[in-house]
């Protein structure tokens, strides 16, 4: 006799040949994408086991120390309190990421739940939300989100509520856009013609066909959530001492630009390749899972 769950297996493993199938895809048409998923790869795991990768503790200071230049025994040098700073690069990898995967995901939710909402249900509610997402599209994020952190204050949480709050409108439109186009396929009609509650639509039927595009944009978005954050801490409102914030790094280097640059260009460098790498890795899942591309 034939087992019931049989068939949901068989589904899961035709979706996981489905995804294997679109990552060798991916390695195959587009070398500077798998190229960037493999420094970001690696960048997480020095991030993950810094206390181990990392050669000294990065808040541990010596005054005797202080502003070495690069050498075999700090290869990036030391700060202005003796502080190893490949160290505090390496520790600074897990403020960076997290900044730019949690505020990322949770601005994500609230926009593909609102746009979810606006599409399918139209009218009064499509208005209320999309009007509201044009007034935060109206003025630059970082200028909203510095807004968000002169009033509440510095710091890594008013960071993550900052960047949330002020992300979600572009998802929204996104979202609310693909909706639009998605109900009004079969597959809904069928499904509203049976009796399905609309809750279930929209994320059980609709919902599915919408994450390409945003695994898509949650690639392209993240590097902007680690440059809002290192502009922040750059202006003194994210990111606070001790913390080892790229952008703090940069900030309070640029007083020894002249004298020690590599206080100030390390992190910065390091900001560049996390940044550039996750929109090389957009680009090219971009080219492989966007519907909208494949048809054209």
């Amino acid at each position: 006799m034939k087992d019931k769950n049989e068939p949901n297996i068989s589904a899961q493993i035709g979706e996981a040949d489905t995804w294997l199938d679109k990552g060798k895809t991916l390695i195959r048409q587009n070398k500077l994408a798998a190229l960037s998923a493999l420094i970001i790869l690696l960048i997480i795991l020095a991030a993950v086991f810094a206390p181990v990768v990392a050669p000294y503790d990065h808040l541990q200071q010596s005054l005797t120390d202080r502003l070495k230049d690069p050498s075999a025994a700090h290869l990036l040098g030391t700060d202005e309190l003796g502080r190893d700073v490949l160290s505090r690069i390496i520790f600074g990898a897990r403020i960076s990421l997290t900044i730019g995967l949690v505020p990322t995901l949770i601005s994500m939710a609230i926009g593909t739940i609102l746009g979810l909402f606006a599409g399918f249900y139209g009218g009064k509610t499509d208005f209320a939300i999309m009007r509201l997402a044009d007034v935060m599209l109206a003025f630059p994020s970082l200028l909203l989100a510095m807004v968000v952190m002169y009033t509440m204050g510095g710091g890594l949480i008013n960071i993550f509520i900052a960047l949330s709050l002020v992300n979600w409108a572009s998802t929204a439109r996104i979202v609310r856009a693909q909706t639009l186009s998605l109900k009004e396929k079969e597959f809904v009609e069928a499904a509203k013609s049976v009796g399905v509650k609309k809750h279930v639509i929209m994320f059980r039927h609709i919902l599915p066909n919408c994450l390409p595009s945003l695994i898509v944009l949650f690639t392209l978005n993240i590097p902007s959530a680690i440059l809002s954050e290192a502009s922040l801490s750059f202006l003194g409102i994210g990111a606070q001492p001790p913390s080892a914030s790229w952008g703090l790094m940069a900030v309070r280097g640029k007083k020894y630009l002249f004298s020690e640059p590599w206080l100030s260009i390390a992190p910065s460098v390091a900001i560049m390749i996390v940044v550039l790498a996750f929109n090389f890795l957009g680009d090219g899942l971009r080219d492989v899972l966007d519907p909208y591309l494949k048809e054209q």
